[in-house]
């Protein structure tokens, strides 16, 4: 089965990472959802709480298709700091896996050293990555094996893109049709 980690840590964007699980798992893809610490309560920018599935001291690399980042600000400064979430980048991009990101959280791929030269993110933090790349003409840029995206209102596009990238054609027209997601690309 097909495995995508989604590291959780407080102040993540609800609607990113719940979309984004949500649509995954909508495609047939396996979705673990790690906490950066012991605590498995995760509070995110908004109040909502979810509870991680795992630790991500417990998450070996080897076993995942991809990993993805959600935003919102105080997440993404999280995922930025924290040890295990920037190796875990490093060992993905190093083994030509796919690594995604939405929102502020390009920015923690760009600290790990493995966002891409073509990219997206919320505006206003391309001020905080670089500006040489930037691309805000799509919901989805898409460079290597590094998939961007802009922010809440993009996130189940973001998924169904990640879902036809690692489920196919056909079971992310099956998913879009099933969303009624007519306005992604």
């Amino acid at each position: 089965m097909i495995r995508v980690l989604v590291p959780l840590a407080d102040g993540f964007e609800e609607i990113e990472a719940i979309s984004i699980i949500d649509v995954l798992r909508r495609g047939g893809i396996e979705v673990i959802t790690a906490s950066l610490g012991q605590n498995r309560s995760i509070k995110g920018a908004h109040g909502v709480v979810v509870m991680a599935e795992a630790e991500i001291t417990a998450v070996a690399t080897e076993a995942l298709d991809m990993v993805v980042l959600p935003g919102g600000w105080g997440g993404t400064l999280a995922l930025c700091d924290d040890a295990n979430v920037q190796r875990i980048l490093r060992e993905m991009d190093k083994k030509g896996k796919l690594i995604g990101a939405i929102c502020a959280a390009p920015l923690a791929l760009e600290r790990a050293g493995v966002l891409k030269h073509n990219y997206t993110c919320y505006p206003t933090i391309e001020q905080q990555i670089r500006e040489d790349g930037f691309d805000e003409s799509g919901m989805v840029v898409e460079d290597g094996n590094v998939l961007t995206s802009r922010g809440p209102a993009t996130a189940i596009c973001f998924g169904l893109q990640i879902v036809k990238k690692l489920s196919g054609e056909k079971k992310y027209l099956e998913v879009k049709s099933a969303l009624l997601a007519t306005y992604c690309e």
